[in-house]
């Protein structure tokens, strides 16, 4: 029941999370009262470090989620 392929899904869904947030709605309260274009910050925060990181991985990893999600998808079709 638990192994390899419940980590993949797992770490595929929260991938995918992170991926559709909101930048206006979502990450703009993340640091604070400053603009939505989060332009001069301090780099040094946690909060405008886990921004980089929520950043780089919706610039990344969109296009590997798409075709992971894809697979998924025929996979569960197929073999349910």
């Amino acid at each position: 029941m638990f192994g390899l392929g419940l980590l993949f899904y797992v770490t595929i869904l929260l991938l995918n999370a992170v991926a559709i947030l909101n930048e206006e709605r979502f990450l703009a309260r993340l640091i604070g009262d400053e603009s939505p274009s989060f332009g001069g910050h301090n780099p040094e925060t946690i909060g405008t470090r886990l921004l980089t990181l929520i950043r780089a991985i919706r610039t990344v990893m969109r296009p590997i989620l798409v075709v992971f999600n894809i697979v998924i998808i025929f996979y569960e079709l197929v073999l349910g």
